[in-house]
């Protein structure tokens, strides 16, 4: 049975992928997505925060109106046994509530409308806008913390999550990038590339663009603008826009 090549594996892990430099085993797809941005210099690609954000900013009003029906209760001091049930058992409902309502506010537009990936072929580094937060905790400061390595310090590792709900078993799969230490197995970073989408097939794609180049890609859909948004989706509207710190997006735009 394969062990893990990296110090320490991430969580789930299943399987290594191959390494930057050598050839992919797999077709180079990305599924139903298509590129940001391709050409000879350097491949962007788009990656999601979080599914479910479009989602939760509706139920917050609910969290919120349950908060105050809570509050009103407890001022006009109700004490019906099955009222208190229902509310929450008073105080600690309230505060419940509310941290409930904040956080899926949070967790709504608190994130960039996209997590772009650059791959700069003439530099050979990867550059990721990533986005640091602690999804339990809604009142710390969440922020884009933009981060560039060299392209030998990449790895890709596949993993499986299986956790179980009310609804059933819950199975979620994806990879992850490793950033390992020169000359070393031992990982200094991670961040996601895919989450229940193309997963492997797009480190496959990514790194056929490194090696090759875009001739050796079907030509990809229309590129798209990551700032641009439906209409109809009130989180992503209210979202940040994407915006790469100047000497960055200028570095990761350009050949040397």
């Amino acid at each position: 049975m394969a062990r893990p090549l990296l110090d320490p594996p991430c969580i789930g892990w299943r399987e290594d992928l191959p390494a930057p430099e050598e050839l992919p085993t797999l077709v180079p797809s990305l599924g139903f997505d298509s590129p940001n941005h391709m050409n000879e210099v350097y491949l962007e690609m788009p990656r999601a925060s979080w599914q479910a954000r479009g989602f939760l900013i509706w139920l917050a009003p609910i969290g919120g109106l349950c908060s105050i029906v809570m509050l009103i209760a407890l001022i006009w001091g109700w004490d019906s046994t099955d009222l208190w049930l229902f509310l929450g058992f008073g105080p600690a409902g309230i505060l419940t509530c509310l941290w409930i309502t904040c956080w899926m506010l949070k967790s709504s537009i608190a994130a960039p409308r996209d997590l772009p990936l650059r791959f700069n072929r003439t530099r050979r580094r990867i550059y990721a806008y990533n986005f640091k937060e602690r999804w339990w905790n809604p009142f710390e400061r969440w922020y884009v913390a933009p981060v560039a390595y060299d392209w030998s310090q990449v790895r890709a590792e596949r993993w499986r999550q299986i956790s179980a709900s009310t609804h059933g078993v819950i199975i979620r799969v994806g990879v992850v990038l490793s950033i390992v230490a020169p000359g070393t197995n031992k990982v200094i970073d991670r961040f996601h590339l895919s989450t229940m989408g193309a997963d492997e097939h797009a480190w496959a794609y990514i790194c056929t663009y490194m090696q090759k180049g875009p001739e050796a890609l079907p030509p990809p859909d229309p590129p798209q603008d990551h700032n641009d948004v439906p209409w109809y989706n009130l989180a992503m509207r209210l979202a940040p826009k994407v915006q790469w710190p100047e000497d960055m997006d200028r570095e990761s735009r350009t050949a040397p």
